[in-house]
């Protein structure tokens, strides 16, 4: 499987966690994602708002496919996100995965959450190792 829209559709077909979030995908491209989802009451923490776990999430969904899409099984060893906006109930969340460095081991990705808006909610850093496994048929 050498097609990055495969291999995504293939990995979220077997995510149910990015199931769960409602993530939607809107662009597949080597090395680059663009994925959605919308923010539902039971992602609130105590405050009312989003919990920062589910940008986090969202964001991390959007680096495995970008990484992955390069053909390679790639597994997250480092990441780091900065939240900047409240997010709220209701919240049209866009999360846009970009590959900032590649090499045959390692991959370094950037992650921009927005709101609705166009509003950047989150910013997101991601390493992977890649392995040696390639995606199959």
């Amino acid at each position: 499987m050498t097609n990055p829209k495969s291999i995504v559709k293939h990995m979220l077909t077997h995510d149910t966690f990015s199931q769960w979030l409602g993530i939607r995908l809107e662009k597949i491209e080597l090395g680059f994602s663009q994925i959605c989802m919308t923010v539902t009451g039971d992602m609130l923490n105590g405050f009312g708002i989003a919990h920062g776990g589910i940008t986090y999430a969202l964001a991390d969904s959007a680096f495995a496919f970008a990484a992955n899409s390069q053909g390679k099984h790639a597994i997250s060893i480092e990441t780091s996100i900065s939240h900047t906006k409240a997010v709220h109930e209701g919240d049209l969340l866009t999360a846009i995965a970009k590959e900032e460095n590649l090499s045959n081991r390692l991959g370094i990705y950037s992650i921009t959450v927005t709101n609705q808006h166009h509003e950047i909610v989150a910013l997101f850093k991601g390493t992977v190792f890649r392995k040696d496994t390639h995606w199959s048929e």
